[in-house]
């Protein structure tokens, strides 16, 4: 449940109406193609936690496969990724919030969310754990209802809006074809899509804390693949058999349009409920991951050993009160500069999201490096294609990168992006240097005393 809700969020809520007028009903072929990497990406991930279930799971590999500075770039990167996405989601939870309650001022809204989420990650990981299994809950059974109500519109043959056409499959195909604008509009939309399938990975940062991951992983990564394609694909599908997709203005939730077809005028209480708990939702994992992802890297000497303090039930407070300090100033940003902010925020994570599912891929191909191929034999639970899926998988997310390049509202975070890996990398020599010359000093007291 945690990987399946994890990668349903506002991306599939209010997102989709962008890749629906980038790819029309040809979208669905864009998330089968970015499904299918999604799930090589996972395959990759959890071949490595099968066989060493860890916390912080991205960072310690790297560190173990591949060097000390992947490690660290790797775990940072990732850290990072995560306090752009939270700090994006609460920045706009007081906008959901105000739609009931005008009076609210929006950073009270935030202010208490982060409290709220950070005391629940404090308490243990079972609280952590059965939050995020409520919040997930509620957006799967939102999606469900949707493709209910879609297909009982369907099977009915009208919509309460009489503007629009008789609701049929048919409309799939209808309104200039099933790819309207052509093949280059299915890939202009894979960068949307693969924003939406971000946060899937997770499922491997709980891999340490998991009962029998040996079973429980492969079981997560396996099931959750098939959940989402069916969520996303069957969910979009209907709507666009409900809601022709020249209808589909991005004014409106796709999911507030198909409520209303059907005759649920709280439609927009709906959703606006939905997508409360999706951000709610979202940081629960991004703080959860962030507290494991810094006691990971302290462990690895990429960060200072307070990180690495547990409290008595195992949870890693400190660097969960550390990312939640982060995220209240990130925040604080935000809403001064909204509009600059909230425009380059979601780009900047999404590169970062594919800095990270290209480093998983090379990460993978060095585990296997590293055991030799007899070991590679014996694992239980594999990457299906070896070498091909990762060559597959890398140029597949290079062209979502030269898509972002195309296009002005992501054409800033390609190029943020080498930055923050040579920021990153500096970062790493200047403590690499400091670490040497602090050992050079204490090696020097010990000569001299002896």
């Amino acid at each position: 449940m945690i990987a399946l809700g994890g990668a349903i969020g506002t991306g599939l809520f209010y997102g989709s109406a962008s890749s629906i007028q980038l790819a029309g009903p040809s979208v669905l072929v864009t998330y089968l193609f970015g499904g299918l990497v999604i799930f090589l990406v996972m395959r990759a991930v959890g071949e490595m936690s099968v066989h060493t279930p860890v916390a912080g799971a991205f960072s310690h590999y790297a560190y173990q496969n591949w060097s000390p500075r992947a490690g660290f770039i790797s775990g940072w990167n990732y850290w990072f990724n995560y306090v752009l996405v939270a700090m994006s989601e609460l920045s706009v939870v007081g906008i959901y919030i105000n739609y009931w309650f005008p009076a609210v001022p929006t950073w009270l809204t935030a202010a208490f969310c982060i409290f709220f989420i950070t005391v629940i990650n404090l308490v243990s990981v079972k609280a952590f754990g059965e939050f995020e299994l409520w919040f997930a809950l509620v957006k799967v059974a939102a999606i469900i209802g949707m493709i209910v109500l879609g297909v009982f519109v369907v099977i009915k043959g009208t919509t309460s809006n009489p503007d629009l056409p008789p609701p049929s499959f048919t409309n799939l195909w209808e309104f200039g074809g099933f790819f309207p604008n052509g093949i280059s509009g299915a890939f202009m939309a894979l960068v949307v899509v693969m924003f939406s399938f971000g946060g899937i990975e997770l499922i491997a940062i709980t891999a340490g804390e998991a009962q029998n991951p040996a079973r429980t992983i492969p079981k997560a990564i396996n099931q959750v693949i098939y959940r989402i394609l069916l969520f996303y694909i069957g969910s979009l599908a209907v709507i666009m058999a409900v809601i022709p997709w020249t209808k589909i203005d991005g004014e409106l939730s796709p999911f507030v349009q198909i409520f209303d077809s059907a005759g649920i005028s709280v439609a927009a209480h709906i959703l606006n409920f939905v997508v409360l708990a999706a951000a709610l939702s979202v940081y629960n994992s991004g703080l959860y991951s962030n507290g494991r992802m810094l006691y990971s890297l302290a462990g690895q000497g990429n960060a200072p050993k307070a990180f690495t303090k547990v409290s008595s039930r195992g949870t890693p407070y400190v660097g969960v009160l550390a990312s939640s300090a982060v995220t209240v100033i990130a925040v604080i940003v935000v809403m001064i500069w909204h509009d600059f902010a909230f425009n380059y925020m979601l780009s900047i994570a999404l590169i970062a999201g594919i800095i990270n599912w290209m480093m998983i891929m090379i990460t993978q191909w060095k585990f296997r490096r590293r055991i030799g191929p007899d070991e590679v034999k014996k694992l239980t639970f594999r990457l299906p294609g070896g070498t091909f899926s990762t060559v597959f998988v890398m140029v597949f997310l290079a062209i979502v990168v030269v898509q972002m390049a195309l296009s002005p509202n992501y054409r800033m975070a390609v190029i943020i992006g080498p930055l923050w890996l040579i920021l990153l990398a500096v970062s790493y020599e200047v403590k690499r240097k400091r670490n040497e010359k602090s050992e050079r000093v204490v090696s020097q007291s010990a000569e001299s005393e002896s």
